[in-house]
């Protein structure tokens, strides 16, 4: 686990920015999701320019750092490493965990997106991951065609790989509870928190839900 990122602060909403080419129109929602104090924020953007990417990283990353909230930047070492992001976050086709790993250093989180092979998260935790995701765990508007993944998994990776599990994947603040109650730490949520008619608040919403807070966040 990350030194300046306990597992006790890798728990909660993992807020998840959309596709949104408006960056001023993103940072303003974004801004608004801070204010519900996630435990993370993912900077994702898959139709972006590298210019547009990097000019939104840099945004978001100004905005988390007044928030105090860590910003993981999706599918994008490079740019997680150019703007100096507190994290990373690799799918399948984004590189090998272990040069990420060396790569970032101890002091910065490293995600693995799982999908629902629990081989993959048990080499992403050799690697040294801080947190692992499945998903999806529901059918979800932003990959509509993903397979879902078992929430038996959920348990079964913090049981044997004892690291934070991240879920995704059509996560609401109404389905929410047995996602939590089958063993995610974080919930990687897009469309409910960003799409809703007061973000900070559907945000802050998601609080309640993980239980107090532990003593080392």
């Amino acid at each position: 686990m990350s030194e300046r990122f306990p597992s006790g602060r890798l728990r909660g909403l993992y807020a998840v920015t959309p596709d949104e080419a408006d960056t001023s129109r993103l940072l303003a929602l974004t801004a608004r999701v801070l204010q519900g104090r996630p435990a993370l924020l993912q900077y994702r953007n898959k139709f972006a320019s590298r210019a547009l990417k990097h000019e939104q990283a840099l945004a978001l990353l100004a905005l988390c750092r007044a928030a105090g909230v860590p910003l993981v930047v999706n599918d994008d070492l490079p740019l997680a490493l150019q703007i100096g992001a507190d994290g990373a976050h690799l799918g399948r086709e984004d590189g090998e965990p272990a040069a990420a790993r060396e790569a970032l250093g101890a002091g910065r989180i490293l995600g693995v997106t799982c999908y629902s092979e629990f081989e993959r998260a048990r080499q992403g935790a050799e690697a040294g991951a801080d947190y692992v995701a499945f998903g999806a765990m529901y059918a979800s508007p932003s990959k509509p065609q993903a397979p879902r993944a078992p929430f038996e998994l959920l348990a079964r990776a913090r049981r044997e790989l004892q690291l934070p599990v991240a879920a995704i994947g059509g996560i609401t603040l109404d389905n929410a509870a047995p996602v939590i109650a089958a063993g995610a730490d974080l919930l990687a949520v897009i469309s409910d928190v960003f799409g809703a008619d007061d973000p900070a608040a559907r945000a802050a919403a998601y609080r309640p839900l993980f239980g107090p807070p532990s003593p080392s966040s």
